[in-house]
């Protein structure tokens, strides 16, 4: 898995995560199976079947957790203010309406509140880019201009 780009309150919020699902979780699936098997028959227990289903997904999402938390690079506010990098708070103009985005890593990201992904169509045009310049992009909406208005 490649550099995962977190703030420091999505790692915490993912920290929590893994902690919950590897104590309270596992406790819970691991009471249902014990349940489940008390019924006898496993091959046709529905409750069996779905615990296991269950607890196959949480494995996946531990060790989802884990590897995102083990390559989490947390983004950093530049320093600078020339470029837009990872963590750069913009202010951008379409048309006459102006937004305010701050570009974010995939699992921060939340366009309706001004977080958008480093990867996303939008994130990758302004990214390395100045203030005062326009950015040209494909959306699904189709194709937009934006003027960078500064850069924080």
């Amino acid at each position: 898995m490649a550099k995962v780009y977190l703030t420091k309150e999505r790692l915490a919020e993912l920290k929590k995560e893994l902690v919950d699902l590897k104590s309270t979780a596992r406790k819970d699936i691991a009471d249902r199976l014990k349940q489940a098997k008390e019924l006898g028959d496993l091959s046709e227990n529905s409750e069996f079947i779905s615990a296991r289903e269950d607890q196959v997904l949480l494995e996946h999402r531990i060790g989802q957790l884990e590897e995102m938390i083990r390559e989490a690079s947390i983004i950093q506010k530049p320093k600078d203010n020339d470029l837009i990098k990872m963590g750069s708070t913009i202010k951008v103009q379409k048309g006459t309406r102006e937004f305010t985005y701050t570009i974010v890593g995939p699992e921060d990201s939340s366009p309706t509140k001004g977080m958008i992904s480093n990867v996303s169509p939008l994130g990758r045009a302004f990214l390395g880019r100045k203030a005062g310049g326009l950015v040209k992009v494909q959306t699904p909406g189709g194709p937009a201009e934006y003027k960078i208005l500064n850069i924080e």
